[in-house]
C-alpha cells in the first residue's frame, strides 16, 4: 500500500512538472518581423505569424470537435495585430485577415513550438496535395493529360 501511494505522488509530481513546463514564462511579439518569441523556462522558440495562423486552434481550421476543418491557404503575408491574455491558460491571437477565434492554450502553444518542423512540413505537403499555395496572390491550376 505504501509503494502504491508513493507511485501516485510521483505520478502527480511528473504531471505537475510537465504542466509547469508547458506554461510560458514570457511571450513577446516582434511586430516588425511578425515573430512570436516564446520562453518556456530555459527553452526559447520563435513562431511566425503565418505558422500560427494556419495552425489556429479555431473551428475554422480544426473543425468542430477536430472534424471537418478547412486547410488555410494564402496566408504568407498575414500579420498579428494584437495579443490578448485569456485568463492564466491561453492567449488569443488577432490577425489582420480578421481571424480572431481560437484560444492558443499553453499546452497547445508548447506543442506548436516543440513540433514546429513536423507541423510545418505536414502543412506544406497538404497544400501541395490540394494544389493550393501560401501566396494569397497566386492560384494553382493542375492539368492532367
Amino acid at each position: 500500500m505504501h509503494l502504491h501511494a508513493t507511485g501516485n505522488i510521483a505520478t502527480a509530481f511528473i504531471i505537475l512538472k510537465d504542466t509547469y513546463k508547458m506554461t510560458p514564462t514570457k511571450i513577446n511579439l516582434r511586430k516588425k518581423t511578425q515573430v512570436l518569441l516564446l520562453e518556456f523556462g530555459d527553452e526559447h522558440y520563435e513562431l511566425n505569424a503565418e505558422f500560427l495562423r494556419v495552425h489556429s486552434p479555431s473551428a475554422e481550421v480544426k473543425g468542430h470537435g477536430g472534424q471537418g476543418g478547412k486547410l488555410p491557404t494564402g496566408k504568407s503575408h498575414v500579420k498579428i495585430t494584437q495579443l490578448e491574455a485569456a485568463g492564466n491558460y491561453a492567449v488569443r491571437i488577432i490577425f489582420d485577415d480578421g481571424h480572431a477565434s481560437g484560444l492558443f492554450t499553453w499546452p497547445y502553444l508548447y506543442k506548436l513550438c516543440s513540433q514546429q518542423k513536423l507541423l510545418w512540413d505536414t502543412y506544406l505537403a497538404n497544400l501541395n496535395q490540394a494544389n493550393k499555395t501560401r501566396d494569397p496572390e497566386a492560384s494553382v491550376l493542375v492539368f492532367k493529360p
